[in-house]
């Protein structure tokens, strides 16, 4: 009995000491994770993404992406660009979207100029096609942002409300010179039906017919 204790015992140390290690390596991962997510975030903030360009020879290389640019967003100069390719898929058949062209602009300027038109215009016609022009997040950015689509959907009804998302993933409404901040879509999706929502209504009933 006593060496049965005894085993027992030194079996629960060890089970606590896995429990703090896996806890300590369990932090460990999730900055590392963070960190490299960061890094990616950080190596593509001079990139574009381009949709709707046709497939074709020389079609994403970097003059002709350069002169594309420079026509449709009526640039002075044809900005510079360092690298561009397809995104890496199977090449489409006939009657197929075109793969998205991914281009590396080598100033930010650039970079910041042709994506604030971009988001103006949304759709652009050049050269006979229609294009539309996103900036390059990673995978996860790109989820996190995508959860707050309802939510936006739901703001864009509202008379008052204004709101954007920051980068990474941050969702900012303001309404009656109250501005929030939001990472979680439920917690933004709860606010606007419980703050916003309500005052809206009532609003458009006090409205003259």
């Amino acid at each position: 009995m006593g060496d049965a204790e005894r085993s027992l015992t030194a079996c629960s140390d060890d089970i606590e000491t896995l429990k703090r290690e896996v806890k300590r390596l369990g932090v460990l991962a999730d900055s590392l994770q963070n960190k490299c997510e960061d890094l990616e975030s950080r190596s593509r903030r001079n990139n574009i993404r381009i949709v709707g360009v046709p497939e074709g020879p020389n079609s994403c290389s970097t003059t002709s992406v350069a002169d594309l640019l420079q026509e449709a967003f009526n640039l002075a100069d044809a900005p510079l660009i360092d690298r561009s390719h397809r995104s890496p898929q199977p090449v489409p058949k006939q009657g197929q979207r075109p793969r998205t062209i991914v281009a590396r602009l080598h100033y930010y300027k650039d970079c910041a100029t042709i994506l604030s038109q971009a988001k103006e215009k949304q759709r652009i016609k050049v050269k006979g096609v229609t294009i539309s022009v996103y900036p390059d997040y990673t995978a996860q950015v790109a989820k996190a942002r995508a959860a707050f689509n309802g939510v936006r959907q739901q703001l864009r009804g509202l008379e008052g409300a204004r709101f954007g998302i920051a980068h990474p993933a941050r969702l900012r409404i303001t309404y009656n010179g109250t501005e929030k901040s939001f990472l979680n879509p439920e917690e933004a999706q709860a606010y606007v039906t419980q703050t916003i929502t309500p005052h809206a209504a009532r609003t458009d009933r006090q409205m003259p017919s």
